[in-house]
């Protein structure tokens, strides 16, 4: 898709431009809400590539979550836990490379997190490239088990690139998800091994010119009667931060504007990553009953009422037109993630 860098009015502009600051704002204030259990940031040097995330009850994940962003090249993690009680809280606090912040305020009422993570962006990353990344993603690029974050964003800054997007593409098992198995520290891809090619459709949005990114398995099982619904795809994860930047909607879309131009969609040529989204273990049955009941994570929780039960139900997500994963080279084939020459 080709969106191009569509202008807007004057009017429209400023009132944006004041949408940022209150973003900004807000995130200031909720710093308040945060609790420092360990924090490492004096040991952030000034070309540190940070990554930051809000959890709750990730204990499965987080070793192999950990893991691969580190041999990726993340310097320092950035988490806030939000009332975990599964041992996320102890284990982050234990990691040498993890400064860590507590809260049990309301996830939805933070802005699904992104007050807080503003917040620390802003107090910690001005200046740094910074991954946004949810425990459950697996940051993927051309060739990244040869050359890592540090060499992509040096190309990236060379090229005048401030931002690199990716679609957050979903993985799941073939059969249903309770005849599987996962433990702590295993590599996700063993289990979760498929994906859906196509389709996946694209446009932007007014007045931030944000792309918008639906389709793939999620919306062939669970919305393939309202595909208007189905979850968003994009993403915004890598961006060279500015104090002055806030995102959004989760890293969907930024202010300022000009950056939601940093990713084209699925088929473009501009350079490009992928999610690897492992929602879907077989720990997301209980956690899809957990969070119905939390009502945290959608603006309208009762809307996807129906969602929840689905997952809870450990529905087999595989179809005749899935592909197994096997790696960028194949993703970059197919599509779904551009080298853009890099």
């Amino acid at each position: 898709m080709s969106g191009g860098n569509a202008r807007i009015g004057p009017g429209a502009a400023y009132r944006l431009r004041w949408r940022r600051r209150g973003l900004l704002w807000r995130s200031f204030r909720s710093r308040h809400q945060l609790r420092p259990v360990h924090d490492r940031t004096a040991r952030i040097t000034p070309a540190a590539i940070l990554a930051i995330s809000t959890i709750r009850n990730e204990i499965d994940r987080l070793p192999w979550f950990l893991d691969h962003h580190r041999k990726l090249g993340v310097d320092h993690f950035l988490i806030v836990d939000n009332a975990s009680d599964d041992g996320s809280g102890e284990f982050l606090a234990a990691q040498p490379d993890v400064s860590l912040w507590s809260t049990d305020h309301s996830y939805r009422d933070a802005r699904f997190g992104l007050d807080w993570m503003t917040w620390l962006q802003m107090r910690h990353a001005d200046g740094h490239w910074c991954l946004m990344l949810d425990a459950d993603e697996l940051f993927v690029y051309a060739h990244h088990q040869s050359c890592g974050l540090h060499e992509l964003t040096r190309w990236l800054a060379a090229q005048g690139h401030d931002v690199f997007g990716a679609l957050m593409l979903d993985l799941y098992p073939r059969g249903p998800l309770a005849g599987h198995t996962y433990r702590a520290g295993d590599d996700p891809l063993a289990t979760l091994s498929w994906f859906d090619p196509a389709p996946y459709r694209a446009q932007r949005q007014q007045p931030l010119g944000n792309l918008w990114v639906q389709g793939g398995m999620r919306e062939r099982v669970f919305f393939a009667d309202s595909p208007r619904r189905s979850p968003t795809l994009n993403k915004l994860p890598l961006v060279r931060w500015s104090r002055r930047y806030a995102y959004v909607n989760s890293c969907h879309a930024i202010l300022p504007r000009r950056l939601n131009f940093g990713y084209d969609g699925p088929g473009s040529g501009m350079p490009c990553g992928v999610l690897l989204h492992t929602k879907f273990l077989p720990q997301a049955m209980h956690r899809a009953a957990v969070e119905k009941q939390r009502g945290q994570h959608f603006h309208e929780p009762g809307e996807f009422a129906r969602y929840y039960d689905q997952v809870a139900a450990g529905p087999d997500l595989w179809s005749p037109g899935s592909v197994r994963f096997e790696g960028w080279q194949q993703l970059e084939a197919r599509g779904l993630m551009q080298s853009g020459g890099w």
